[in-house]
């Protein structure tokens, strides 16, 4: 598959232009990928209006500096924590008073962190159990 141009080289004014303001660029890192890859890296660079090494960068760096604490997926496994124990009360008939949901959402408060960590080294390593 050949890869997809994104078009014409900049000038020389462009590219002094472009690299006025940041620290010098010494170091190279890489990886190699097929042609279908590169097409949808290239894709991916045009759609964000960017050369595919500065977009590249972007992304490599973004990743590096992410935290693994996933504000979004914390939320969300402490909404699935919170559901699970108000439905096994709801299905076992149990009547739940307004004191048993507040403890049940200071339990999520104070251990969702916990459990979005755990959860996530499950994915990273395929653990087998049941995610």
């Amino acid at each position: 598959m050949e890869p997809i141009e994104t078009g014409a080289p900049l000038d020389f004014e462009s590219r002094l232009r472009r690299s006025q303001g940041r620290a010098g660029r010494k170091h190279v890192a890489s990886a190699k990928v097929t042609g279908a890859e590169y097409s949808q890296l290239q894709v991916a660079a045009q759609r964000d209006g960017k050369a595919l090494s500065e977009w590249a960068r972007e992304v490599l760096l973004r990743e590096a500096r992410r935290s693994p604490r996933d504000p979004l997926f914390t939320e969300i496994v402490a909404t699935r924590m919170l559901l699970n124990l108000v439905l096994q009360h709801i299905a076992c008939g149990e009547l739940m008073t307004a004191e048993m949901f507040s403890d049940m959402l200071t339990k999520v408060r104070t251990t969702k962190h916990k459990q979005a960590l755990e959860l996530m080294e499950q994915y990273a390593t395929n653990d087998p159990k049941e995610i």
